[in-house]
This record gives structure tokens, C-alpha cells and sequence, in this order.
């Protein structure tokens, strides 16, 4: 009885030192992510840069049978030029819409009174109580000032893109010796194939999707005549890539913009109803449908590391948040002290490697 109950105080003691040493590098890992910011954001956008180029260049292979060298050079430049003028036309129009937003603060007050009739006074009242104290000009310099950022940053990314891909293949050596024995080097190997399946579907499959809802969205705000358009089809771009919110906030921006630009409330409607539903036939049918189950994430888990990625990286962090999060689960899924955290952090509790046993063999 007394071994027993040493040995239920023992193991007591061993879950609280688990925990104990989890927390603390649980914390110290937080810190390292906020307090590296400055390095770890342009690094890991090259990492991705470097994902979708891969992923680009296979295609252009499987597609046209070029050489391996055309192929990456097509995909380096088709993915570094478009990346450039997406960050080109947030750069250069911030300062002029950052600069006119006083003048749509003005026009609000005119705005507010022709949607009175449409939603009521009481409405009309809530909005202007709530958004006439809202400092518009501070929300475009947070939004539109992490695009100039990252423009500044452009050829920082663009080199670390270069260094990546010159040791493409090199890399895949030195992890086997580096790992000693060849059983660990081919987990390690695998674990690496399946971020990089994962993430090249994941950013190959949401930048298609993007583009159309971008092009679409650009096409009706042309139509409309609405100031920025180029801003706004790139925001919508860039937007859907955060989970949940992205989507609802790449139709309110250039929504609003309308409601003061314009004297009817005509355009208005028209982006709030068609780039709406635009946004939620893609976001539930489309981007599912294209997806599937390669992400195997909870919802819950969707949101939760959209908010944390926020706080610890800002709007960027909301853009990395769930390629962050992929990463993290298969890499768990690869560690078998933390694949119970995995299963919990799954879709359905199956990983990816429960429905592939032929690769992992």
C-alpha cells in the first residue's frame, strides 16, 4: 500500500514538472516570437514566397516539361513581380488616401442622412453616436501602413527568397547528415514533405482564390467609378487570407467609401450585396470545395490562432496566422509526446498521415 501510494506521488510530481517546464517554455517561446518580430516577419514571408514559388515552378514542369532552372526562373519572376505590384500600389496610394480621409470625415454627416430613410432613425442614430468618433485616419495609417512596411522590406524578403532557393536541393542532404541515422533523417524528411505539401496547397489554392474575388470585386468597383479601386481589389486580395474577418472587412471598407463618395445610395448596395455574396459563395463553397480537408484544422483553432498570431505579430501576424498554425500541428503530429495536442487540434481528430500510409512508408 505504501509503494502505491509513493508511486501515485511520484507520478503527481512528474504531470506538475511537465506542466511546470511547458509553461515556462510555452512563455519564453511567446516572448521570443514578440520580442523578434523585426527578424522573424520578413523570414518567414520568405519562407512562403519561397512555398509558392515551388509550388509554381512544379506546375510550370508538369505543364510544359521545362528544365528544372526555366522553371524556377518563371516562377521567381511570375510570384517576386506580382508581390512587388501588390505592395507598390498599397504603398503608393497610402499617403493619398491617408491624406483624403479628412475630407470623407467631412462628407459622413451627408452619408448618414441619406441612409436614414433606408434603416431608420434609430439606426441612423447608433452609427453616427459610434463611427463619428472613430479616428478614421488612424485606422488607414494601421492598415495601410503595414503594406508600406513590407514594401521597404520587399528586397529583404527578395534575398532571403534567393538564398532559399539556391539551397533547395542541398538542404534535403545535409538534413540526412545531420541527422545521424537514416530512420531520423527520413522522419525529418517527412515531416518537411508534409509542411510543404500542406503549405503549397494551402497558398497556391487561396491566391487563386483571391485573385478571382479580387479581379471580380476590381471589375465592379470600375464599373461604380469608386475612388481607390486598385487599393481596394488589392485589399480584398490580401484580405482573404485572414480567416473569418477578412473576408467581411474587404466588403465594409470600400462599402463605406461609397456611401460617402457617391450621392445615392445605389453603390453602395451594389457592393454590399454583390461583392457580399461574391465574398460568401467563395468563402463557404468555393475555398472549401478547393481545400478540402488538406488543412484538417478546427474552427475554433482558425480563430484562436487568428487572434493570437495578431497580438503577437499585428496585421501581418493575421495574413501568417493559419500557414503558422499548419505548420505547428504537423510538426506536432510528427512528435509522439505532443500528437495527442494534434488530434486535438484537427478537424475530426485524424491527421493527415492517418489517410496517406503509403507516404509515409
Amino acid at each position: 500500500m505504501i509503494s502505491d501510494h509513493q508511486d501515485t506521488s511520484d507520478r503527481r510530481r512528474l504531470s506538475l514538472s511537465v506542466v511546470r517546464d511547458t509553461c515556462i517554455v510555452a512563455t519564453l517561446v511567446v516572448l521570443g516570437l514578440y520580442a523578434g518580430a523585426a527578424f522573424l516577419i520578413p523570414l518567414t514571408m520568405a519562407l512562403l514566397v519561397n512555398v509558392l514559388i515551388i509550388a509554381l515552378s512544379d506546375r510550370v514542369i508538369a505543364v510544359t516539361r521545362a528544365p528544372v532552372w526555366i522553371a524556377n526562373i518563371a516562377g521567381i519572376t511570375v510570384v517576386l513581380v506580382g508581390l512587388f505590384m501588390i505592395m507598390y500600389v498599397l504603398g503608393s496610394q497610402a499617403t493619398q488616401f491617408a491624406r483624403s480621409i479628412n475630407t470623407y470625415e467631412s462628407q459622413f454627416d451627408g452619408a448618414v442622412e441619406r441612409i436614414t430613410g433606408l434603416v431608420g432613425n434609430d439606426v441612423t442614430t447608433f452609427i453616427r453616436d459610434n463611427l463619428v468618433s472613430i479616428d478614421m485616419s488612424y485606422v488607414a495609417r494601421i492598415l495601410l501602413g503595414s503594406a508600406t512596411s513590407l514594401l521597404n522590406q520587399f528586397f529583404l524578403i527578395s534575398l532571403y527568397v534567393a538564398f532559399l532557393m539556391a539551397e533547395r536541393l542541398a538542404f534535403r542532404k545535409k538534413i540526412q547528415l545531420a541527422a545521424g541515422n537514416p530512420q531520423t533523417g527520413a522522419e525529418f524528411a517527412s515531416m518537411l514533405d508534409a509542411i510543404s505539401f500542406s503549405l503549397q496547397r494551402y497558398v497556391g489554392v487561396k491566391t487563386f482564390i483571391s485573385l478571382i474575388t479580387a479581379s471580380i470585386s476590381y471589375a465592379v468597383f470600375r464599373t461604380l467609378g469608386l475612388e481607390y479601386a486598385e487599393t481596394w481589389a488589392v485589399l480584398t486580395f490580401a484580405l482573404n487570407f485572414i480567416p473569418s474577418i477578412g473576408s467581411i472587412i474587404a466588403v465594409v471598407f470600400p462599402a463605406m467609401i461609397a456611401l460617402v463618395q457617391f450621392e445615392t445610395i445605389g453603390p453602395f448596395l451594389i457592393i454590399v450585396l454583390g461583392c457580399g455574396t461574391l465574398q460568401f459563395l467563395i468563402g463557404n463553397f468555393l475555398d472549401p470545395a478547393m481545400l478540402g480537408r488538406s488543412l484538417n484544422m478546427s474552427t475554433f483553432l482558425v480563430i484562436l490562432a487568428l487572434m493570437f498570431w495578431t497580438t503577437v505579430w499585428g496585421l501581418i501576424g493575421a495574413f501568417l496566422s493559419v500557414p503558422l498554425t499548419v505548420c505547428i500541428l504537423i510538426v506536432f503530429s510528427h512528435i509522439p509526446a505532443l500528437r495527442p495536442i494534434a488530434i486535438l487540434m484537427s478537424l475530426d481528430g485524424r491527421l493527415d498521415e492517418d489517410d496517406r500510409p503509403q507516404s509515409a512508408s
